[in-house]
Protein backbone atom coordinates (compact mmCIF):
# COMPACT_ATOMS: atom_id res chain seq x y z
CA UNK A 1 0.00 0.00 0.00
CA UNK A 2 1.49 3.32 -0.66
CA UNK A 3 0.57 6.81 0.61
CA UNK A 4 1.61 10.52 0.52
CA UNK A 5 3.59 11.59 2.50
CA UNK A 6 5.11 15.36 3.35
CA UNK A 7 8.66 15.62 2.69
CA UNK A 8 11.30 18.70 2.84
CA UNK A 9 14.12 19.40 1.22
CA UNK A 10 17.69 20.65 3.24
CA UNK A 11 21.12 21.92 2.63
CA UNK A 12 23.83 22.38 4.84
CA UNK A 13 26.69 23.73 2.87
CA UNK A 14 25.62 22.06 0.11
CA UNK A 15 24.82 18.04 2.18
CA UNK A 16 21.61 17.62 1.26
CA UNK A 17 18.94 15.47 3.07
CA UNK A 18 15.58 14.61 2.65
CA UNK A 19 13.53 14.99 5.72
CA UNK A 20 10.30 14.04 7.22
CA UNK A 21 8.28 13.23 10.39
CA UNK A 22 5.30 11.50 8.46
CA UNK A 23 6.56 7.89 8.93
CA UNK A 24 9.36 6.92 11.01
CA UNK A 25 9.90 3.29 9.92
CA UNK A 26 11.36 2.89 6.54
CA UNK A 27 13.33 -0.01 4.44
CA UNK A 28 16.37 0.05 2.64
CA UNK A 29 14.32 0.21 -0.58
CA UNK A 30 13.04 3.67 0.14
CA UNK A 31 15.65 5.38 1.49
CA UNK A 32 16.94 4.78 -1.39
CA UNK A 33 14.60 5.33 -3.55
CA UNK A 34 13.62 8.68 -2.13
CA UNK A 35 17.83 9.66 -2.55
CA UNK A 36 17.74 8.74 -6.16
CA UNK A 37 18.44 11.65 -8.01
CA UNK A 38 17.39 10.31 -10.76
CA UNK A 39 14.05 8.37 -10.02
CA UNK A 40 13.13 10.05 -6.27
CA UNK A 41 13.89 13.25 -4.95
CA UNK A 42 17.54 13.29 -4.61
CA UNK A 43 19.90 13.95 -1.99
CA UNK A 44 23.02 12.44 0.20
CA UNK A 45 20.62 10.77 3.13
CA UNK A 46 17.18 10.69 4.28
CA UNK A 47 16.47 12.20 7.86
CA UNK A 48 13.23 10.81 9.92
CA UNK A 49 12.06 12.80 13.00
CA UNK A 50 9.11 12.33 15.54
CA UNK A 51 8.77 13.87 19.04
CA UNK A 52 9.86 12.54 22.34
CA UNK A 53 9.28 12.52 25.71
CA UNK A 54 12.92 12.36 26.80
CA UNK A 55 14.54 14.83 24.41
CA UNK A 56 13.09 17.17 22.41
CA UNK A 57 12.87 15.17 19.14
CA UNK A 58 14.21 11.83 18.07
CA UNK A 59 16.20 11.52 14.17
CA UNK A 60 17.12 8.85 12.38
CA UNK A 61 19.72 9.69 9.45
CA UNK A 62 20.06 6.93 6.87
CA UNK A 63 23.05 7.50 4.23
CA UNK A 64 21.75 7.59 0.40
CA UNK A 65 22.39 3.60 0.12
CA UNK A 66 20.24 2.87 3.17
CA UNK A 67 22.94 2.20 6.43
CA UNK A 68 22.77 4.36 9.12
CA UNK A 69 25.52 6.62 10.80
CA UNK A 70 25.46 9.53 12.30
CA UNK A 71 25.45 13.47 10.35
CA UNK A 72 26.57 16.32 11.89
CA UNK A 73 25.31 19.07 8.67
CA UNK A 74 21.95 16.45 8.54
CA UNK A 75 21.94 17.03 12.59
CA UNK A 76 22.16 21.25 12.33
CA UNK A 77 19.68 20.63 9.31
CA UNK A 78 17.03 18.39 11.58
CA UNK A 79 17.34 21.05 13.98
CA UNK A 80 16.06 24.32 11.85
CA UNK A 81 13.47 21.96 10.42
CA UNK A 82 12.45 21.35 13.96
CA UNK A 83 12.18 24.83 14.84
CA UNK A 84 10.64 25.69 11.17
CA UNK A 85 7.92 22.90 12.92
CA UNK A 86 7.84 24.90 16.54
CA UNK A 87 8.67 21.51 18.32
CA UNK A 88 11.99 23.64 19.84
CA UNK A 89 12.65 27.65 19.81
CA UNK A 90 16.33 28.23 19.82
CA UNK A 91 17.89 25.37 22.11
CA UNK A 92 17.35 21.75 21.83
CA UNK A 93 18.45 18.56 22.99
CA UNK A 94 17.34 15.86 20.75
CA UNK A 95 18.07 11.48 20.14
CA UNK A 96 20.69 10.67 17.14
CA UNK A 97 22.31 7.44 15.84
CA UNK A 98 24.98 8.17 18.21
CA UNK A 99 23.39 9.30 21.26
CA UNK A 100 22.44 12.48 22.45
CA UNK A 101 23.18 16.11 21.30
CA UNK A 102 22.16 19.49 22.03
CA UNK A 103 22.20 22.40 19.71
CA UNK A 104 21.53 26.07 19.28
CA UNK A 105 19.96 27.94 16.90
CA UNK A 106 21.57 31.54 16.08
CA UNK A 107 20.09 33.48 13.20
CA UNK A 108 20.33 31.20 10.40
CA UNK A 109 23.13 29.49 11.77
CA UNK A 110 23.21 25.92 14.19
CA UNK A 111 25.54 25.25 16.56
CA UNK A 112 25.67 21.69 17.28
CA UNK A 113 27.48 20.30 20.25
CA UNK A 114 29.72 17.17 18.87
CA UNK A 115 30.67 14.04 21.44
CA UNK A 116 33.93 14.58 23.17
CA UNK A 117 37.04 12.93 21.01
CA UNK A 118 39.22 10.65 23.21
CA UNK A 119 41.75 10.16 20.97
CA UNK A 120 43.26 10.64 17.07
CA UNK A 121 45.47 7.86 15.61
CA UNK A 122 48.40 7.87 13.37
CA UNK A 123 48.18 5.77 10.05
CA UNK A 124 51.54 6.66 9.00
CA UNK A 125 51.72 10.07 7.25
CA UNK A 126 47.79 10.44 7.56
CA UNK A 127 45.43 9.71 10.69
CA UNK A 128 42.71 8.24 11.89
CA UNK A 129 39.12 9.51 14.39
CA UNK A 130 35.86 9.37 15.03
CA UNK A 131 33.60 12.09 15.31
CA UNK A 132 29.97 10.73 15.32
CA UNK A 133 31.39 8.25 12.31
CA UNK A 134 34.40 7.20 11.12
CA UNK A 135 37.04 9.51 9.64
CA UNK A 136 40.63 9.05 7.68
CA UNK A 137 42.38 12.30 7.56
CA UNK A 138 45.46 12.95 4.59
CA UNK A 139 47.31 16.09 4.33
CA UNK A 140 48.10 17.54 1.10
CA UNK A 141 49.35 20.46 -0.16
CA UNK A 142 46.65 20.69 -2.85
CA UNK A 143 43.30 19.60 -3.31
CA UNK A 144 42.83 19.53 -7.07
CA UNK A 145 43.30 16.01 -8.19
CA UNK A 146 40.75 13.10 -8.36
CA UNK A 147 40.11 12.68 -4.43
CA UNK A 148 37.48 10.01 -5.41
CA UNK A 149 39.54 7.10 -7.20
CA UNK A 150 42.50 7.84 -4.63
CA UNK A 151 39.95 8.08 -1.70
CA UNK A 152 38.61 4.41 -2.90
CA UNK A 153 41.85 2.79 -2.60
CA UNK A 154 41.47 3.53 1.33
CA UNK A 155 37.68 2.84 1.88
CA UNK A 156 37.72 -0.22 -0.34
CA UNK A 157 40.97 -1.64 1.26
CA UNK A 158 41.19 -4.36 3.26
CA UNK A 159 41.29 -2.78 6.51
CA UNK A 160 37.97 -0.87 6.08
CA UNK A 161 36.03 -2.55 3.52
CA UNK A 162 33.28 -4.23 5.50
CA UNK A 163 32.64 -1.21 7.91
CA UNK A 164 33.44 1.76 5.71
CA UNK A 165 35.52 4.64 6.55
CA UNK A 166 34.82 8.68 5.19
CA UNK A 167 38.16 9.71 3.56
CA UNK A 168 39.30 13.60 3.74
CA UNK A 169 41.73 15.39 2.44
CA UNK A 170 42.85 18.54 4.29
CA UNK A 171 44.86 21.76 2.66
CA UNK A 172 45.39 24.35 5.42
CA UNK A 173 46.02 27.72 4.96
CA UNK A 174 46.43 30.99 6.52
CA UNK A 175 43.02 32.04 8.03
CA UNK A 176 41.17 28.40 7.18
CA UNK A 177 41.70 24.94 6.24
CA UNK A 178 40.03 23.40 2.82
CA UNK A 179 39.00 20.41 2.91
CA UNK A 180 37.19 17.44 0.48
CA UNK A 181 35.39 14.71 1.60
CA UNK A 182 34.78 11.16 0.10
CA UNK A 183 31.45 9.55 2.77
CA UNK A 184 30.93 6.37 2.96
CA UNK A 185 26.85 5.00 2.56
CA UNK A 186 27.00 7.77 -0.53
CA UNK A 187 30.52 6.53 -1.89
CA UNK A 188 31.48 9.32 -3.96
CA UNK A 189 32.25 12.83 -3.24
CA UNK A 190 29.74 15.34 -1.26
CA UNK A 191 30.00 18.95 -1.26
CA UNK A 192 30.47 18.95 2.88
CA UNK A 193 30.33 16.77 5.39
CA UNK A 194 29.86 18.29 9.20
CA UNK A 195 31.89 15.13 10.58
CA UNK A 196 34.61 15.58 7.95
CA UNK A 197 34.79 19.06 9.12
CA UNK A 198 34.94 18.38 12.74
CA UNK A 199 37.58 15.30 12.92
CA UNK A 200 39.56 17.55 9.92
CA UNK A 201 40.06 20.29 12.58
CA UNK A 202 40.91 18.56 15.38
CA UNK A 203 42.96 16.32 13.63
CA UNK A 204 45.03 19.44 12.43
CA UNK A 205 45.45 20.96 15.90
CA UNK A 206 46.77 17.40 16.95
CA UNK A 207 49.50 17.06 14.09
CA UNK A 208 50.46 20.73 14.05
CA UNK A 209 50.11 22.37 17.60
CA UNK A 210 48.78 19.80 20.50
CA UNK A 211 48.43 22.54 23.03
CA UNK A 212 45.36 22.82 25.23
CA UNK A 213 43.40 25.89 25.24
CA UNK A 214 40.30 26.59 23.24
CA UNK A 215 40.22 27.24 19.51
CA UNK A 216 38.24 28.58 16.62
CA UNK A 217 38.72 26.78 12.84
CA UNK A 218 36.92 27.92 9.92
CA UNK A 219 36.58 25.30 7.02
CA UNK A 220 36.19 25.62 3.41
CA UNK A 221 34.23 22.97 1.93
CA UNK A 222 33.00 22.77 -1.31
CA UNK A 223 29.49 23.90 -0.66
CA UNK A 224 30.56 26.66 1.68
CA UNK A 225 32.19 27.98 4.86
CA UNK A 226 32.04 26.08 8.29
CA UNK A 227 33.80 26.76 11.83
CA UNK A 228 34.77 24.44 14.46
CA UNK A 229 35.34 25.74 18.01
CA UNK A 230 36.83 23.02 20.51
CA UNK A 231 38.82 22.84 23.96
CA UNK A 232 42.11 20.82 24.04
CA UNK A 233 42.40 19.64 27.88
CA UNK A 234 44.98 17.31 28.97
CA UNK A 235 45.04 15.87 25.47
CA UNK A 236 41.42 15.46 24.94
CA UNK A 237 39.18 17.27 22.94
CA UNK A 238 35.87 18.10 25.01
CA UNK A 239 33.42 21.23 24.15
CA UNK A 240 33.26 20.42 20.64
CA UNK A 241 30.66 22.74 18.22
CA UNK A 242 30.28 22.33 14.60
CA UNK A 243 28.86 25.40 13.50
CA UNK A 244 27.29 26.85 10.00
CA UNK A 245 24.03 27.54 8.07
CA UNK A 246 20.75 25.07 7.29
CA UNK A 247 18.74 26.26 4.90
CA UNK A 248 15.19 25.24 3.64
CA UNK A 249 15.34 24.14 -0.02
CA UNK A 250 11.55 23.21 -0.40
CA UNK A 251 7.90 21.57 0.71
CA UNK A 252 6.84 18.55 -1.24
CA UNK A 253 4.77 15.63 -1.90
CA UNK A 254 5.42 11.81 -2.73
CA UNK A 255 4.39 8.43 -2.59
CA UNK A 256 6.09 6.06 -0.73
Amino acid sequence: MTKSITFYKYQGTGNDFVITSDIYEVTTSQIQYLCDRKFGIGADGLIVLKQEANADFDMMYYNADGTESFCGNGSRCAVMHAHHLRWIDKSCTFNSNDGVHEAEIEGNLVKLKMHDVMSIEARGADYETNTGSPHYISFANSLDFDIVSKAKTIRYSKEYEKNGINVNFISPLIDALKIRTYERGVEGETLSCGTGVTAAALTEHYSKIGEDGNYLRTIQTQGGELQVSFTVSNGKYINIFLIGPAVKVFKGEVLL
